[in-house]
């Protein structure tokens, strides 16, 4: 398949970096055994591919902004284009030596009125050697293949995807997941969580998922992914309908094929309505 040249530079960007990884986790097994730290074998990790993907994508577009997990901001606010890169997504998985992580790489235009769009998007599993891509326009595709979200209507046949909250997350999140959860478990055939918002996102795209909600989550974790879902047919909004893509620091995200989405947003903006 002929790719773009926005494409072309992203996959070589995310392979390169894949490649580094793949090592890393291949010795995550002999951590006990380790002088490092598990928390600095995977920090390392981190920076290690971060570094990789800022100079390989600066290096083919040197005058591009970037939003990255590790380094934050760069390139100052008036930014035409910007990358929004997570280096590594999953980063417990990848820690407990389970096989499911992701490079995610975004790309933002912004237009002469000021208007923000997402314009391409990567995600991909090294250890599956998934490559999950879009452009805005084009569709989405997994390596060669055309991507159609899921065509289910029925929720008591539908798959749903999340983030359960850990220590980190703010207590009102907690209730508003907890709300969520409770009123969508009775009428579902289940709810995963496999710990990497790409991924979820991705799937949700492939058809794999009916839909996915998280909140809370950052700009890097979810930005490719809403440009997957959208151009495999599905919506990813705020829970309030909202399209996501001027991203703020901390995003409540709704993902889903055409008929669950509007049901699941429904149930997570009414949690978020009575929470305190």
């Amino acid at each position: 398949m002929r790719l773009s040249p926005h494409m072309t530079v992203m996959q070589n960007a995310a392979q390169k970096a894949a490649r580094r990884l793949l090592r890393d986790f291949n010795e995550v097994e002999q951590l006990q055994v380790s002088i490092k730290g598990p928390g600095d074998f995977v920090s390392q990790a981190d920076l290690r591919a971060e570094a990789t993907l800022r100079e390989e994508l600066g290096r083919a577009r040197p005058g591009y902004a970037f939003l990255m997990e590790e380094s934050g901001a760069a390139g100052g606010d008036g930014w035409t284009w910007r990358w929004i890169v997570d280096p590594l997504d999953g980063t417990t998985n990848f820690l407990h030596g389970i096989p499911h992580w992701a490079i995610s790489i975004g790309l933002q235009r912004r237009l002469p009125d000021g208007t923000i769009e997402m314009v391409a998007a990567l995600v991909y599993n090294p250890a599956a050697n998934e490559m999950f891509w879009a452009e805005k326009g084009i569709g989405a595709f997994l390596n060669e293949r055309r991507l159609r979200v899921s065509a289910r209507r029925n929720m008591d046949e539908s798959l749903f995807a999340t983030g359960i909250p850990f220590a980190k997350v703010s207590a009102k999140n907690r209730l508003s997941f907890a709300r969520t959860l409770g009123a969508l478990m009775p009428q579902v055939a289940g709810v995963r969580r496999f710990g990497a918002a790409a991924l979820d996102l991705a799937w949700v795209a492939a058809g794999r998922y009916e839909g996915y909600w998280e909140l809370g989550i950052r700009p890097w974790d979810c930005a490719a992914g809403v440009l997957l879902v959208r151009e495999a047919g599905g919506y990813a909004t705020d829970p309030n309908g909202v399209d996501l893509n001027d991203f703020p620091d901390s995003v409540d995200a709704v993902a889903g094929n055409p008929h669950m989405h509007p049901i699941l947003r429904e149930l997570v903006a009414n949690s978020l309505v009575t929470r305190s």
